[in-house]
């Protein structure tokens, strides 16, 4: 059994607070209120400069009209970096720990994630599907995304209520412990969402670092997720995020101004705000051009990012996203082949090359039947002498 967490690796730092007037919550989990007001915008950090935020957001009307849902542990849709923004909020899926919206325990991470998206598309919508918890790992006791034999996963049922409720862009800043764990559900779940024409974004978690595992990350690890590592201004990878192979693009993930649950707003570091940036990013281009498949996203984010040297590598993917390029390049997307191909070779599915099949040599039956013989007589021999020696015993 395993179990699901936040990414991010550091919580908090030296809290930045602002004057926020203090809302009673109200409503009960389900679907989201009518918009009161407008959102604020979280305070700006070195990702607007590192990304090219303002001309990403003129050229992508900030979002409107895009529909981001944040997979998380639920948000506070009162704070003033979310207000008005949330469309939708699904019944609690990880309904295990007794928490409800208005709980100071509630929405922690899941807060911090969406005011992340609405940081770079500020215009776009949120939907919310409580699948995880805020219990951080070194405290966790038997909290997270729990597995059980014959129960859809918590993910899985998320991804499907943003399937079902109109998503564009599924954010997962979450994670498992370990890279084989996957599921069935959830892939099944991924595939219906890639073929309903949503982007799927995912962080490959925090465990990079000196003393970390570089442990894989399950929904990062599966094929059609568009995998964020996280970087360090510079563009360098932070150097706690997880190197993997399918990492797919980088975004900033150090000291990342994001909204407090309970109000006011702090710095996290993490490959989660890396990966809710990008969705972001990913609802711009969407506004401008709705028309976008996963395949042509994820075409458009690697060729625009800010290539590393020596190309594409585990460490930051191609490179950091620059979401203005991103944007423009978006108007006119590369074509890029997403359909069954029919087969058209003749001897080998390696077309062009004419060499025929693989095939085993015809087994040596000779010498079979030779080491078979031989191994028989040794065994006679064998018992022949056990009963000469226990023959001597007994007369004598």
């Amino acid at each position: 059994m395993s179990r699901r967490r936040p990414t991010p690796r550091i919580r908090t730092r030296a809290p930045r607070t602002v004057a926020v007037l203090a809302t009673a919550l109200t409503g009960l989990l389900g679907w989201g209120a009518t918009p009161a007001a407008a959102a604020e915008n979280a305070p700006p950090s070195w990702e607007s400069s590192a990304l090219g935020l303002p001309s990403a957001q003129r050229a992508g009307s900030q979002g409107e009209g895009v529909t981001v849902a944040v997979l998380d542990s639920g948000v506070n849709r009162n704070h003033p970096a979310l207000k008005g923004r949330v469309s939708k909020v699904s019944p609690d899926i990880f309904d295990s720990d007794g928490l409800k919206e208005g709980d100071p325990k509630y929405g922690i991470h899941g807060t911090a994630m969406a005011s992340d998206v609405l940081k770079v598309a500020p215009k776009a919508k949120i939907i919310s599907a409580r699948v995880i918890d805020d219990v951080p790992a070194e405290e966790e006791k038997g909290g997270g995304l729990e597995r059980q034999k014959g129960d859809k996963s918590a993910a899985a049922q998320g991804i499907d209520f943003a399937v079902e409720n109109g998503a564009d862009v599924i954010s997962m800043s979450f994670g498992s412990v370990l890279f084989p764990d996957l599921d069935e559900d959830e892939t099944a779940a991924i595939g219906r969402a890639l073929q309903a024409g949503i982007t799927l974004i995912a962080a490959p978690g925090n465990s990079g670092g000196k003393y970390g595992l570089n442990d894989g990350n399950f929904p990062a690890g599966y094929a059609g997720v568009i995998s964020v590592a996280a970087t360090a201004p510079g563009g360098s990878r932070a150097e706690f995020s997880t190197m993997r192979t399918h990492n797919t693009v980088a975004a900033p993930g150090v000291r990342i101004v994001s909204a407090k649950n309970t109000g006011g707003y702090y710095a996290i570091d993490g490959t989660s705000p890396a990966a809710a940036l990008a969705s972001g990013v990913v609802a711009l281009m969407r506004a401008k051009n709705a028309d976008l498949t996963p395949a042509q996203v994820r075409a458009i984010l690697m060729r625009t990012a800010q290539r590393p040297a020596g190309g594409h590598d585990p460490l930051v993917g191609a490179g950091q996203i620059n979401a203005a390029a991103a944007v423009r390049a978006a108007g006119s997307p590369p074509k890029v082949a997403t359909g069954p191909v029919a087969y058209k070779g003749k001897k080998t599915l390696a077309a062009p090359s004419d060499v025929s099949k693989v095939k085993h040599p015809p087994l040596e039956t000779e010498l079979v039947t030779v080491g078979g013989i031989a191994g028989g007589v040794g065994v006679l021999m064998l018992l022949f002498g056990a009963l000469l020696l226990l023959r001597r015993r007994r007369s004598a």
